[in-house]
């Protein structure tokens, strides 16, 4: 475990992409812990649906690789993508980083040990759908039980524009089970992370009224 204050957690817990290190095997223990500690999170009702998907098998990571990167590319092409110049000197360097960052896990998504899918499951597809709100918590907190044990995550949810290939790759029930979100999940380089510039508080809260 990692030396670091609650605070210190929830600030420097990063999308991790070039410090993954793809030769390190992660502990199946460790991932349960993980998994024990999401599921504490808020689940509506006290209800749990969340579940998460572990693919350890390389053919199947390997085939999800190139599903996300496939998609990736197609979100290289588009306006959205971070990497665009906008004539702005410092967003630019910064948006540059992010970019080559993100770049890197398009291309290399597949090569993690572990490939986590944090799905939420339902009755049938639709309360699998409007349900999500149970799951995400749940993978927060596996991502911040990730960093406290120096594994790295980055959250990604790109997969789901092919989410049924990839359920049929993994044996998913589709109609009743809805996938959130796609990380890699690995032993990072180094544990050295530090907080993202972010607004300040006043800039984006709204008291008692917008």
């Amino acid at each position: 475990m990692l030396e670091l204050s609650p605070d210190q957690l929830l600030s420097t817990t990063r999308a991790v992409r070039k410090r993954l290190d793809f030769t390190r095997d992660v502990p199946d223990d460790l991932i349960r812990e993980c998994v024990t500690l999401a599921l504490q999170a808020p689940a509506g009702s006290n209800v749990v649906t969340a579940r998460f998907v572990v693919v350890r098998d390389e053919a199947k990571r390997r085939a999800i690789g190139e599903i996300y990167g496939a998609i990736y590319a197609g979100y290289k092409a588009s306006p959205g993508y971070p990497g665009k110049n906008t004539g702005e000197t410092e967003r630019d360097r910064v948006q540059s980083r992010v970019a080559s960052s993100a770049d890197y896990l398009g291309e290399h998504m597949g090569e993690a040990p572990v490939l986590v899918l944090a799905c939420n499951e339902g009755t049938d597809r639709a309360s699998a759908t409007a349900g999500m709100s149970n799951v995400l918590p749940a993978t927060w907190s596996f991502m911040l039980a990730a960093r406290a044990r120096g594994l790295g995550t980055a959250w990604t949810s790109m997969h789901v524009v092919r989410e049924r290939e990839v359920a049929d790759l993994l044996g998913i029930p589709y109609e009743t089970v809805a996938q959130a979100v796609l990380t890699p999940l690995a032993y990072t380089k180094g544990t050295d992370f530090r907080p993202a510039s972010r607004p300040a508080p006043d800039e984006v809260t709204h008291w008692d009224k917008w």
